[in-house]
């Protein structure tokens, strides 16, 4: 057995739940050893009941003797099962929902282990969904670091783990490719060992030494297959004459407001570079409502004049359309007739038929779309400039494809994620970087605030005045529904809160990312037309839809978000007229939550916000959420790994130096780990 071989290799996979690994991207024993913990439970010492009144309100494993029977209530919703313990003055209230059978589990005059978060409610201490144990088998796990999977239905953690263990008892399954004198360099761990201790670590400097290992595998083989593909590539020649841009100032000049100082910059960058002899690859990087469209409408504009076809890709059908509708504004606006064309995936099929004509017979034409503009019926007969917009939604394999469209045209990546400059150098290595750091003088500061769970009532009542203003409101939540390993609010429950606590005429939509396509564009829509009043959803709609309209961002658990991520949601409002508000939730009684938060509460500058989370947040801190989701690495995160990152891309400088073309013998492993990760994983990165 090898880590090529299949999953069914190990025992107890059969065919069945070879199906359900598979939609975990779990084929082969390789891929279950890289499906590594989301989060790892610390057993804790065991308390006993009598010290209740110390507790803080997290999680504890409290050991109490059952006196009393659990009792099995009936509501409307859902049965729950309750149980007393402790004597007068050292109470606890245990709460288990939907699990009836408890009261046969738990036998009278037993000292039992109740394993969960204690909260304070109405005074009295409480704690749902305890886990049970025996006070020895407790014992044994007492200060374990106890692996959390992502599962799927059917896969239990219990499954993940046994599946794990029995993978890892081959001896050094996986080869270690990394040349030995970087990982003396880096002071870094074998890749055998890494993988063991970030499975199931000896400790917690065990796991930080596996993570650091991991993180630096990810980073640098990324890094290595961006620069080697950028190595055998030459550069290619501009097949396109590109006009003086004239059209380009008379646009600006009828324009109701002054270009800011980094969006001309970024434009100058634009037309040097589609002048220049060789083909443009450029990324320009602004910060949410910092003015990327209207750069990128005058760079299609221009095109067009000088009798080419451009086209733009936006991540959905709703954005797609927004732009589209835009497009046609601002062409009436500028006294523009060149055709402007959308193309998306729900469009019926005579819709896309006329699309794919326009295509072919008008030579500069403006085409708008969705994935829908890289597909093999999309044909262009005269295409000279691409531009994905929302970069970080879309891989580097989908701006390969839409590059290969006509006769390779110039490449314009819009990206909102608010990386600092250094790390993007090193992230987007094949790209060149354009920065827009400025917001438009028109545009009113979000005002935010931090506040906690009490502020709840008066944040609904203020949802309630905006919308009777005309206004409209988000409501992040980060889970879709609840789970037993986490906790948050969710969508699906809180939704029904929000509509109980709202009059019943406001209209509350749900949006989640389990939803169909179709569900999902059908909400988007509705609130985009004010249909829906208040949206609650999770961070799908952090890329999406543009509605001006809405002036309230409410996020809940704040805490539980990076600040990049916090910024991206906070970025839907402030994109109208109307003053706008942002306010988040703290649910954590950390100070180091609460001081991340304060820099989202006192700046609205992304850059300034990423590189203070950057400062502010040091290798190690890794339990919880994924704080830039977005750059989707297994492991590694671009802000709180910025060290690592900068080694991995030192260590690949230095070796392509020596060996551009990786042929020295002492680089075959690692050529043939690069080619691997080229043909596996790239195209599942979302950068």
């Amino acid at each position: 057995m090898n880590e090529t071989s299949s999953i069914t290799s190990l025992k107890g996979i059969g065919e069945k739940t070879k199906e359900l690994f598979a939609k975990m991207g779990v084929y082969t024993v390789g891929d279950i050893l890289l499906h590594f913990p989301r989060t790892y439970i610390r057993y804790p010492k065991m308390e006993p009941i009598d010290e209740i009144s110390s507790l803080t309100e997290e999680n504890h494993a409290i050991v109490a003797q059952v006196r009393t029977s659990p009792v099995v209530k009936s509501t409307r919703r859902m049965q729950l099962t309750l149980l007393t313990i402790g004597s007068v003055g050292h109470k606890m209230q245990l709460i288990w929902y939907r699990q009836p059978y408890i009261r046969n589990n738990l036998k009278a005059n037993q000292y039992y282990v109740f394993y969960g978060k204690v909260t304070i409610k109405e005074g009295k201490y409480v704690m749902e969904q305890p886990v049970i144990y025996e006070p020895q088998a407790y014992t044994q796990m007492e200060d374990m670091l106890f692996p959390v999977y992502s599962l799927t239905g059917g896969v239990s953690n219990n499954l993940m783990i046994k599946t794990i263990r029995q993978a890892l008892a081959e001896k050094d399954m996986l080869y270690d490719y990394l040349p030995t004198d970087v990982r003396e360099k880096y002071a870094l761990c074998e890749y055998n060992y890494a993988i063991k201790q970030i499975h199931f670590p000896d400790s917690f400097d065990t796991l930080i030494e596996a993570r650091k290992r991991l993180v630096f595998d990810e980073f640098f083989l990324f890094i290595l297959g961006m620069q080697y593909q950028k190595e055998q590539k030459k550069r290619e020649s501009n097949a396109f004459s590109f006009r003086e841009p004239e059209i380009i100032e008379e646009c600006i000049g009828k324009l109701p407001y002054e270009l800011t100082g980094a969006q001309k910059r970024a434009l100058d960058d634009v037309i040097r570079d589609m002048q220049s002899p060789y083909v443009m690859q450029r990324l320009i990087q602004g910060d949410v409502g910092s003015g990327k469209t209207i750069v990128a409408f005058l760079a299609m504009a221009w095109t067009a004049a000088s009798g080419y076809q451009s086209a733009i890709m936006a991540p959905t059908e709703v954005l797609a359309r927004q732009h589209y509708e835009s497009y046609c504004q601002m062409s009436e606006q500028f006294g523009l007739h060149f055709p402007i064309v959308l193309l998306t995936g729900s469009m019926t099929a005579k819709e896309k038929r006329l699309a794919y004509q326009t295509l072919e017979a008008e030579k500069n034409a403006l085409v708008i779309g969705t994935h829908a503009l890289i597909q093999e019926k999309a044909i262009y007969s005269n295409l000279a400039l691409v531009i994905t917009d929302e970069q970080h939604r879309f891989g580097v394999r989908q701006r390969e494809t839409f590059a290969e469209k006509g006769r390779r045209p110039h490449i314009l990546v819009m990206s909102a994620t608010p990386i600092p400059r250094t790390l993007a150098i090193i992230l987007y290595g094949d790209l060149d970087i354009s920065v827009i750091d400025e917001v438009p003088a028109r545009r009113l500061p979000i005002k935010n605030c931090v506040v906690n769970t009490g502020y709840r009532p008066k944040a609904y009542t203020f949802i309630e005045e905006q919308v009777r203003a005309g206004h409209q409101a988000y409501i992040i939540c980060p889970l879709v529904e609840g789970s037993e390993n986490m906790e948050g609010e969710n969508v699906t429950d809180y939704a029904g809160k929000v509509k109980s606590e709202l009059p019943s005429d406001i209209e509350v939509g749900v949006l989640h990312g389990k939803m169909k396509n179709d569900k999902k564009n059908e909400i988007m829509n509705l609130f985009a037309q004010n249909k829906v009043q208040v949206l609650v959803s999770t961070t799908v709609v952090e890329v999406g839809v543009n509605v001006p309209n809405a002036t309230v961002m409410m996020i809940e658990n704040a805490d539980r978000f990076g600040l990049a991520q916090l910024h991206q949601l906070r970025g839907r409002v402030g994109r109208g007229d109307a003053q706008s508000y942002c306010i988040m939730i703290n649910t954590s009684q950390s100070k180091n939550a609460k001081k991340r938060l304060e820099i989202l509460n006192q700046s609205n500058d992304g850059f300034k916000i990423a590189s203070e989370d950057l400062r502010l947040r040091g290798p190690g801190d890794f339990f919880g959420i994924r704080q830039s989701g977005d750059l989707a690495f297994q492991l590694a995160d671009i802000y709180q790994d910025a060290p690592v990152l900068q080694q991995a891309s030192e260590a690949v400088s230095s070796i392509l130096d020596e060996d551009p073309d990786l042929a020295m013998e002492s680089h075959a492993i690692l050529q043939r780990k690069m080619d691997q990760f080229l043909e596996d994983k790239i195209d599942r990165m979302n950068l």
